[in-house]
């Protein structure tokens, strides 16, 4: 007997032999079909067990009468042994209510649908008031629901009437709850018209079987009752009808009614009147608020008023993709949504994960929001006959649309069974090896693959089949209409109309790119045409790549300038082998390449010099910035290729333009550390690495260029970096900030030796800054000795000369970022020693020069901020901003240097850490500095990758502000919070700048 009952599926034998041998199951073991049909349930072992329960609750007539019918009828059989393999809650409730099998049969058995009419009658004559109202809901639900899972679990009913059915049953529900409560306060019900509007999966007709029930609630008053006293009659109405479904009692609950859906959420009135509703509506409502609006559907209560509140509430559905930031909204939500899965729970989620039930749903309702404006047959409030009808109009490709629809049936099918065994709420596939083989065995109809594979196997994947297949769709359902739209499209013409499903005319697809915020889809729809129209191979692998790489765009804070960039890349690059084939077969490189475009106009306008820098993107390690040696090396070897000056300053300028386009490639694409800080000293690093490399090589270019005129250079001449370069702290728009020194060889005029050391030095700055297609580098030396009235370059013994004697104390400051960058290092190294004692003098800072730093200080926020700069946001001399920082550290830079050797540094931040490490400033106000000077220099880094020039203030256009605001973190439409945030970061670090450099209390 054990052998055959192991055949069947059974996973616990003795146990099934001990419960055929009870007096309620003797002589079924000798039934071979009713132990084949145990042996097809989801779970024998649990059918057995609740099969056994229900005979034994039954008294011996209507045990004899149901095992007759068990042998008889293979409908009954096949249903009742379904139910119980599959719903341990069902099964408890036929256990206590057994004689609730017979609904199996009468109600049951017919081949229609049930409708909302039939559930209503079904529980109207269960529940009646005066009773146990609540208990007997219940009771009466579950019987309700018995029918539903029967007709599910063997196939008489598809995913959609299974859903349909359950939303049905739940608007019946709370019909009769309503029914029950007006009976129970007549003076209420009297008093107004109370309808409930289903929201969410029941408003659509495609409800869970657990789910909460979202409502809103809308009443008007009677004739003749004051507006005031008829909301409070509706409310006390409402809220005895979400007490009778939502409340715990011996039968357990129902659901929970949800109306938090309504206007204003769970602080808003529970019930509100129709002008109520539309008064909120028309002013305060969020985008999210009418894509709920969608699936509103009167379900209970007063039918006119029901229509009433649909029919007035739909233009305003239907109007709000015209909304300003409407996608993006929608997809920052949905975004939302993901982060806020445990990172335990992630790969367990069906509906909200990536590739689950949300993912679908919130396309298919962004398309109908964005369409259904002029095409009405997409006004669907059931997900699936949206996308049928999305798919009928040409708006989702037929193959596409054909996949969603059985993803997503398979998905709420195991959704549904999942619920179905404890009748619980969630939607995590399980971990329990035992409830994922009785999962696994119930979802076998619609599992494809070899039947000999393990069932939980085969399970897992086709779920994991069906969820990437979600999610390539989800990515690409929203942009692959558009293809369709203009792949034909004539490029004199933006006028066309494809027959059949090729469906979007060029004023549809105008309208889908505007929504999705590009400012200008009618040049889209012609950039679009000219990549993907055609039979090339190019053609072909651009309308591959183009729908994904319009989301991409379209996530960004200017699709327009992205797309256009594209274009501008591939028309460069279309005809080379490797380009297309990268951006196809690397999809890493082509969501970085479509991030990197749309981000701003310094990295496209540096790619677009020479777009084959596209390659470094499909390298893993390509983004990594470079060493200032590796740099240096080719850099010195292609001017030593040379043939003359101009040409080895343009190999260095060529190889400074590709190395700056890798530094904001990985900067963009947060390659560089995720630590934003770390990050920014990464950038910072990388920028004064090339630019040092770059002028090493002109320098050595120019050399060459006077030795090959004049022999041998009669001096040695060294580069000292100063200010943000000297500091290592160069940004996107710096200039190289310099002090030039040089020394004549042996035996050499001096005055010989300065003509020459000053032609190199013209000829090196000539070249690197000439007009060119690579970007200029302006090789700025005022900071040296008399400003531009002193020679540009002098001997070590100038330098001594004047700092002994003409020195002031704002010269000791800028010396403190001086550091050797290029030329002969031994004349670097002497140089520094040389300034060494003046920048970290050991008597400290004298009265007279602290008093006259803090007075230039001042000076320069007095006259230096441009007219009209807010010093609220300018991050250079602006309140809180870079110079307030730097002159603070500076300042304990110069007092205590000598006797801090971490304060003998360059670098600000580091001179920061080591000053809050020597106790000279509190570790509260370093933090303060800090954040401000690392916040200041990443708006500043913002500015001119977005703009593409450099620039101390937030910009005033608002596209470009939300670029800066992008790359800084910030969701579309949070601009403002980042201004928010720099004067609250600001405002403190000035707080500190008073009194630790002004001295104030």
């Amino acid at each position: 007997m054990e052998t055959r009952l192991v055949r069947r599926g059974f996973s616990d034998p003795d146990q099934a032999v001990r419960l055929l041998d009870e007096p309620a199951l003797h002589g079924l073991a000798a039934d071979p079909v009713l132990l084949d049909a145990l042996g097809a349930a989801a779970d024998p072992d649990q059918a057995l067990f609740g099969l056994a329960r229900l005979l034994e609750a039954l008294d011996p007539h209507e045990r004899h009468t149901l095992r007759d019918t068990l042998t008889a009828a293979k409908p009954l059989r096949d249903r009742l042994l379904g139910v119980l393999g599959a719903s341990s809650a069902l099964g408890d409730h036929l256990a206590r209510h057994p004689r609730d099998w017979h609904a199996l049969v009468s109600f049951e058995l017919r081949d229609i649908h049930p409708g909302a009419g039939d559930f209503l009658g079904e529980l109207a004559r269960r529940v009646q008031p005066g009773g146990s109202e609540a208990d007997a809901l219940r009771v009466a639900y579950r019987r309700c629901l018995l029918t539903i899972a029967a007709r599910d679990l063997s196939g008489t009913a598809d995913l959609p009437q299974t859903a349909a059915e359950l939303a049905d049953l739940a608007g019946a529900t709370l019909q009769t709850a309503l029914d029950l409560a007006a009976a129970e306060d007549p003076e209420a019900a009297a008093a107004c018209r109370l309808a409930v509007i289903g929201m969410g999966k029941c408003g659509g007709r495609e409800l869970n079987y657990v789910s909460d029930v979202d409502v809103i609630f809308v009443a008007e008053p009677r004739d003749g009752v004051d507006e005031q006293r008829a909301m409070q009659a509706a409310t006390r109405l409402a809220a005895h009808l979400m007490r009778l479904c939502s409340d715990t009692t011996g039968e357990g609950v129902i659901w929970p009614v949800d109306a938090n859906l309504r206007p204003e959420g769970r602080n808003g009135p529970l019930v509100r009147t129709l002008a109520s509703h539309l008064a909120y509506y028309r002013r305060w409502a969020k985008t999210w608020e009418f894509q709920a609006l969608l699936k509103a559907r009167p379900i209970a209560g007063d039918a006119e008023l029901g229509r009433a509140y649909g029919e007035a509430v739909a233009p305003l559905v239907w109007e709000a993709a015209a909304r300003e930031h409407f996608v993006a909204d929608v997809q920052q939500m949905r975004r939302r949504v993901v982060d806020a899965i445990p990172a335990g729970e992630l790969e367990r989620q069906l509906k909200l994960g990536p590739g689950g039930l949300r993912d679908v749903e919130f396309a298919v309702q962004l398309l109908q929001l964005v369409h259904g404006r002029t095409d009405e047959s997409l006004r669907s409030g059931n997900t699936l006959e949206a996308l049928s009808a999305l798919s009928s109009g040409g708006y989702v490709g037929r193959a596409d649309a054909a996949s969603l629809d059985g993803a997503y049936r398979f998905l709420r099918t195991l959704e549904h069974r999942i619920q179905l065994h404890r009748l619980r709420r969630t939607h995590l596939m399980p971990t329990d090896p035992d409830d994922l083989r009785r999962l696994a065995r119930s979802m076998a109809p619609l599992i494809n693959g070899d039947t000999r594979d393990d069932p939980v196997t085969a399970l897992q994947r086709e779920w994991k089949r069906h969820s990437v297949e979600v999610r390539r769709l989800h990515e690409r359902l929203f942009y692959r209409p558009l293809l369709d739209a203009v792949a034909e499209l004539p490029v004199a013409e933006l006028r066309v109309t494809r027959s059949g499903a090729a469906g979007l005319t060029a004023e549809a697809a105008r309208q889908r790119l505007a929504a999705l915020g590009y400012a200008d889809p009618a040049a889209a729809l012609r950039h679009i045409s000219a990549l993907a129209s055609g039979v090339s191979r190019k053609a072909a692998i651009q309308r591959t790549l183009l729908p994904v790489l319009l989301g991409w765009f379209a996530d960004s804070a200017d699709p327009d300038a992205g797309l256009l960039n594209f274009r501008q890349v591939s028309d460069a690059l279309g005809a080379t082998p490797w380009y297309l084939r990268l951006l196809r077969d690397e999809g890493a490189a082509a969501e970085q390449l479509a991030r990197v475009l749309s981000a701003g106009r310094l990295a496209p306008d540096l790619l677009l010099r020479a777009p084959e820098a596209v390659a470094m993107l499909g390298d893993s390690t390509g983004l990594a910035p470079r060493s200032r040696a590796a740099l240096e090396s080719e850099i010195l070897a292609a001017v030593g290729r040379a043939a003359g000056p101009a040409a080895g300053v343009a190999a260095a300028r060529s190889v400074r333009r590709r190395e700056l386009f890798r530094t904001a490639a990985a900067d963009l694409l947060g390659r560089l550390d995720d630590d934003p800080a770390k990050a920014l000293d990464a950038t910072g690093e990388a920028l004064t690495s090339i630019t040092a490399a770059t002028l090493q090589g002109a320098l050595r270019a120019a050399v060459n260029g006077w030795e090959d005129r004049n022999g041998e250079l009669p001096t040695r001449i060294a580069v000292i970096g100063m200010g943000r370069f000297g500091g290592h702290e160069l940004g996107y728009g710096s200039d190289a900030d310099v002090l030039l020194v040089h020394e004549p060889r042996l035996g050499v005029l001096e005055e010989d030796a300065a003509g020459a050391a000053k032609a190199v030095i013209g000829e090196m700055r000539t070249l690197l800054a000439a007009p060119s297609v690579e970007p200029p580098l302006e090789v700025d030396a005022d900071l040296r000795p008399e400003g531009r009235n002193g020679p540009l370059v002098r001997t070590l013994a100038s330098y001594a000369g004047y700092y002994a004697r003409w020195s002031h104390a704002w010269e000791s400051q800028a010396l403190l970022r001086a550091e050797p960058m290029a030329g002969d290092l031994d004349l670097g190294a002497r140089f520094r020693d040389l300034i060494d004692p003046l920048r970290y003098p050991g008597a400290g800072v004298p009265e007279r020069d602290l008093t006259e730093i803090r007075r230039i200080k001042a000076r320069i926020e007095a006259e230096r901020l441009p007219r009209g700069a807010d010093p609220t946001t300018h991050t250079k001399i602006g309140r809180g901003g870079l110079a307030d920082v730097e002159w603070t550290v500076q300042l304990l830079q110069l007092q205590h240097g000598h006797e801090i050797p971490g304060l003998r540094t360059t670098r600000t931040r580091a001179a920061l850490a080591a000053a809050t490490a020597a106790g000279l400033v509190e570790r509260e106000d370093a933090e303060v500095l800090d954040a401000a000077w690392v916040l200041a220099s990443r708006v500043r880094a913002a500015v001119m990758l977005v703009r593409g020039r450099a620039g101390d203030s937030f910009p005033g256009d608002a596209r470009e502000l939300a670029g800066v605001a992008r790359y800084l973190g910030y969701g579309v439409g949070h601009s403002g919070e980042l201004l928010d945030d720099y004067r609250r970061v600001t405002r403190r670090a000035r707080h500190a700048v008073e009194r630790l450099f002004y001295g104030a209390e």
